[in-house]
């Protein structure tokens, strides 16, 4: 099985696509994984130079934000079926609203799997805060429901949501990792979704916790016999990134950070390599 590193366009947007896409593959990197752009001259941009560097394409959605469900339902879908006519290698899919009702939240998974059959397109909903998926025991209700719902596994959100590494919520994580298609390296702690360095040595237990679950979607592709499995390297900005007081210098260095989830990655899994 073939593990391919992702960087995200979240945290690089002061950086113009054609140098992020350029220091991007110099990083080795096999692609961004990023929302379209609702611009002509920004996509257009993206595109040629994605093409040009030879990088590939997550489509990331997360702009759907209205609390008005009728609206939401058709903002989702328009959007969706922009990313998926733009041809992503999937779609990655921060989506509903933790104060949605079940049947509102299972509306849009409904309707995301429609548009997955129609277009040929995968999409993965991600466990994140504020979604339908912002709980280990809330995303568990919709796993059972739905038996064909494939996720992006970031953890890093349920460790904030329960204040803790997951301990006691075992069947659940295992469930979730059973269905995880595609993960986001970010360590994150029972006090929120991002430690200041994962390699720092006061954060080892975090990044061996984080660690064991993704070896374990690493093992259940294997078991699956998947080609290739995609991890994104997402450690974020502010507010994700601390900052200093007053300065608000950031604490560490975004790019370096996650080019040392990828590095760490690489050596973790390269008995992998085929």
């Amino acid at each position: 099985m073939k593990i391919e590193f992702y960087i995200p366009r979240w945290g690089n947007r002061h950086l113009s696509w054609p140098d992020f896409a350029s220091k991007a593959r110099q990083a080795g990197y096999t692609g961004v994984e990023a929302n379209l752009p609702a611009g002509a001259e920004e996509r257009q941009a993206m595109f040629s130079t994605l093409k040009d560097q030879g990088l590939r394409w997550i489509g990331q959605h997360f702009e759907t934000a209205t609390a008005d469900f009728k609206e939401h339902l058709k903002q989702y879908e328009s959007r969706l079926y922009a990313l998926a006519a733009a041809k992503p290698i999937l779609i990655n899919s921060q989506t509903g609203k933790d104060f949605f009702t079940f049947e509102q939240n299972s509306e849009l998974i409904i309707l995301a799997a429609k548009i997955s059959r129609e277009t040929g397109i995968r999409i993965l909903h991600e466990t994140h805060r504020g979604k339908f998926s912002f709980c280990t025991t809330n995303t568990a209700a919709y796993l059972q429901q739905f038996p064909d719902l494939r996720l992006t596994a970031d953890f890093s959100h349920w460790c904030c949501v329960a204040e803790s590494y997951l301990q006691d919520q075992q069947e659940i994580l295992q469930l979730a990792i059973g269905r995880a298609d595609h993960f986001h390296s970010r360590v994150g702690f029972p006090g929120g979704p991002q430690v200041n360095h994962p390699g720092a040595p006061e954060w080892e237990e975090a990044l061996g916790i984080h660690c064991a679950w993704w070896d374990a979607i690493v093992q259940n592709h294997l078991h699956l016999k998947t080609e290739v499995l995609t991890v994104t390297c997402e450690f974020g900005p502010y507010p994700y990134m601390p900052q200093l007081p007053f300065s608000r210098e950031d604490v560490s260095d975004l790019w370096e950070l996650n080019r040392f989830m990828k590095t760490f990655l690489e050596k973790r899994y390269a008995h992998l390599a085929v």
